[in-house]
């Protein structure tokens, strides 16, 4: 099988190493290098380094959408082209070339939770499975028949492990489907329920911030969906930081009884934990990183910040 690859996060780094590793890709398509950091630095992703370690051409095309993109894949006479998290739709003199179609992995199990961020969504709508589809394209967002998915539980991992597993899983969804390809065998399509379509919408800006009339639940969602794109950030005792990791605090905690005196937005050291009271109970912190400062575990941030450790303090939204 010839197969022209798609992608562009580490999450399709991740799926293209397995199906490198099985089947002969011919090229890499990639979003261009993107300016990052404060440096302002021109950095491949994470799927052209992939390819290059592996001495597979890579492409960089801006848009797909010319006719001299479509002759350009045809050129490279795939048998399949295969898709995880490339960045941009597919026009149909695209998806026409390959003989065999082209192949989505998609982060969910479809159809709940089509679009840009599923993974994330399934954090904050607390489902006890994600998941991976290898999918049909279509020229819709995310609409084609689906042959192989995995599930995954979800179980309180945050989003770079979910993330990480299920690139895995998807890894092996795809070089089954490319075998059956191979070995002459019409994939088992299954069309999409309608009925039962959510859409995983990106990650608005602010949006996984901590709020204190928020749930503890939602706000340990919050963090476990968060990110270097989209953080989790607040203001503890008049200070901004990032929410790395935090969790409900238990009922038998050493901490239980003074937070369960504190309202809402009060911020305090119990027990040595940094605790904050949500609207219905408390959350610690056990990971963050103050604006400006290297990430630290929340009982160095309480032994530095006297209005915590004299008193009880406050929190409140970014």
């Amino acid at each position: 099988m010839r197969v022209v690859f798609m992608g562009t996060p580490d999450f399709a780094a991740r799926v293209l190493a397995r199906v490198a590793a099985a089947h002969e890709v011919v090229a890499v398509y990639t979003r261009p290098d993107a300016v990052r950091g404060r440096g302002k630095a021109l950095v491949p992703s994470p799927v052209k380094e992939e390819a290059a370690a592996r001495g597979i051409p890579v492409l960089t095309p801006r848009t797909l959408r010319t006719p001299e993109a479509a002759a350009e894949l045809a050129a490279l006479a795939p048998d399949v082209v295969c898709v995880a998290a490339y960045g941009a739709i597919l026009p149909k003199e695209i998806l026409d070339v390959p003989p065999f179609g082209c192949l989505n992995v998609h982060g969910s199990l479809l159809p709940r939770w089509r679009g840009a961020a599923p993974i994330e969504r399934a954090i904050l709508a607390g489902d006890e499975e994600a998941g991976v589809c290898v999918m049909e394209m279509e020229e819709g967002l995310d609409t084609g028949a689906y042959c192989i998915c995995r599930a995954v539980p979800v179980a309180g991992k945050d989003a770079a492990t979910l993330t990480a597993e299920l690139a895995e899983a998807g890894g092996e969804a795809l070089v089954e489907a490319l075998d059956e390809l191979a070995s002459g065998r019409a994939l088992p399509w299954t069309p999409q329920d309608e009925t039962a379509v959510t859409y995983a919408e990106k990650v608005a800006k602010g949006e996984l911030d901590l709020d204190p009339n928020a749930t503890v639940e939602q706000n340990a969602r919050r963090v476990r969906a968060s990110g270097e794109a989209h953080p989790s950030r607040c203001v503890i005792a008049g200070r901004p930081v990032t929410v790395l990791s935090c969790a409900p605090l238990p009922a038998g905690s050493p901490a239980a009884e003074p937070a369960a005196q504190a309202a809402p937005g009060d911020a305090l050291v119990a027990a040595k934990r940094l605790v904050l009271a949500c609207a219905d109970g408390a959350l610690e912190v056990t990971g963050l990183k103050p604006d400006g400062k290297k990430p630290m575990d929340g009982r160095a941030f309480a032994a530095g910040c006297p209005a915590l450790r004299d008193e009880k303090g406050t929190w409140s939204c970014a």
